[in-house]
């Protein structure tokens, strides 16, 4: 890619990072490719999800120690599960994929975090993706009632999010943004869109 990238390391499930190798390779790409057209693909659905009740003070999610807090350039290193999660009440009024709408897309996302995440992957994120986690990381604390911690951990919660859905309306969505132009053409509809 023409632009700066970022490396991080991410905590997923063997299932989930399968998935991530069969839709890389079924779209020609590497998994970082897709990881990025996954992150653009899911923060909108990430938008619509209705937010989690107000707590005092939000749950954190466990970090690795020595983890990076979410700079722009270099290594962060985090988990992408949580213990304890709730379930969300409130009304779902949002508009958007129906797999990510209302309350059934919050407690998709509570459960994609509750699940152990024991496989480390490294990916590389162009820097206007990579600079999205902060807001990612916010939503889904926004909407869960969990604070995410760094970068890392958010692109893991996002990812993982996104891959629990149908494997064929991803591949399907991974094959629309790929006839639209080059793997990289998310990364540089996100330029335009910033």
């Amino acid at each position: 890619m023409d632009c700066e990238e970022v490396m991080l390391t991410v905590r997923i499930a063997a299932a989930e990072r399968t998935l991530l190798r069969e839709l890389a390779r079924g779209h020609g790409a590497d998994m970082s490719d897709v990881a990025a057209d996954g992150l653009i693909d899911v923060v909108p659905s990430l938008h619509v999800l209705p937010v989690f009740a107000v707590r005092p003070e939000p749950a954190v999610l466990p970090v690795a120690p020595g983890a990076a807090t979410g700079a722009a350039t270099g290594t962060a290193t985090g988990t992408g599960t949580a213990t304890g999660a709730g379930t969300a009440t409130g009304a779902g009024t949002g508009a958007g994929p129906a797999s990510g709408v209302g309350d059934a897309g919050v407690l998709r996302l509570l459960r994609v975090l509750a699940r152990p995440a024991p496989c480390a992957v490294t990916l590389w994120l162009p820097a206007p993706v990579a600079e999205l986690l902060p807001l990612v990381g916010e939503r889904i604390t926004a909407v869960t009632g969990l604070r995410i911690g760094p970068v890392s951990a958010a692109l893991s919660a996002a990812l993982r999010y996104w891959l629990a859905g149908d494997p064929q309306r991803l591949a399907a969505g991974l094959a629309g943004l790929h006839r639209q132009g080059s793997p990289g053409f998310a990364a540089q509809r996100l330029d335009v869109a910033a």
